[in-house]
C-alpha cells in the first residue's frame, strides 16, 4: 500500500503523485525535484510488502542518506587493499564478515532490501573511520577488505541498481 502523508493514495481520494512529478517536483507536496536514484532509493528502504509513504521530508531524508552512503561507497573503492592475511583487530573483522555475510541472507529472505541497506549503513563508519584514521586499515585482513568492496558494489550498484547522482545531471 502507498500513502501520502499518511493518507492512502488514490484517485478517488484525489492524492496520487506520478513519477514525472516527483521528478520535476511538480507537486503541491514537494518542495524540489528528485533524482530517479533518490525516489529508487527511497522506495528500496522500505520492504516491498510494508507501507510505503510518500512525503517531502521523507524524501529530502532519503536524498541526504544516499548521499552519504554512496559517498562511504566511493572512500571505500579508494582505499588501499591490506597486504596483511590476518586481521589486526579480529573482532572488527568478524563484524565487518557478519554484516557482509548478512546481505546475502536478506536478499535472499523475501527480497528484504530494506534490512541490506541498513547492514550497508552500519558498514559506513567503519569505511568512513578507515579514511579518518582512526582505524588503521590493517585492522581487516585483505579478504575482509575484499568482500566488504564486493558487497557494497554487488548490493548497491548490481542487485539494487543505484548510481551516482552526478551520472544524469
Amino acid at each position: 500500500m502507498i500513502t501520502m502523508n499518511c493518507k492512502k493514495m488514490g484517485k478517488s481520494y484525489n492524492n496520487v503523485i506520478k513519477l514525472t512529478e516527483l521528478f520535476s517536483g511538480n507537486h503541491p507536496i514537494l518542495e524540489q525535484p528528485y533524482h530517479p536514484m533518490v525516489v529508487r532509493f527511497y522506495i528500496l528502504q522500505t520492504h516491498y510488502r510494508s507501507t510505503l509513504d510518500f512525503s517531502n521530508e521523507a524524501l529530502q531524508a532519503s536524498e541526504k542518506a544516499f548521499r552519504r552512503l554512496w559517498e562511504t561507497y566511493e572512500v571505500l573503492k579508494k582505499l588501499q587493499l591490506p597486504a596483511n592475511e590476518t586481521a589486526g583487530d579480529k573482532q572488527l573483522d568478524e563484524q565487518v564478515l557478519r554484516l557482509c555475510h548478512e546481505c546475502a541472507n536478506f536478499i535472499n529472505d523475501d527480497f528484504n532490501t530494506a534490512k541490506v541497506l541498513a547492514n550497508l549503513f552500519e558498514l559506513s563508519p567503519i569505511i568512513n573511520s578507515i579514511k579518518g584514521g582512526q582505524i588503521k586499515i590493517e585492522a581487516l585482513s585483505a579478504a575482509t577488505h575484499k568482500l566488504l568492496s564486493e558487497t557494497f558494489k554487488v548490493y548497491l550498484e548490481d542487485i539494487l541498481g543505484m548510481q551516482p547522482l552526478q551520472a544524469e545531471q
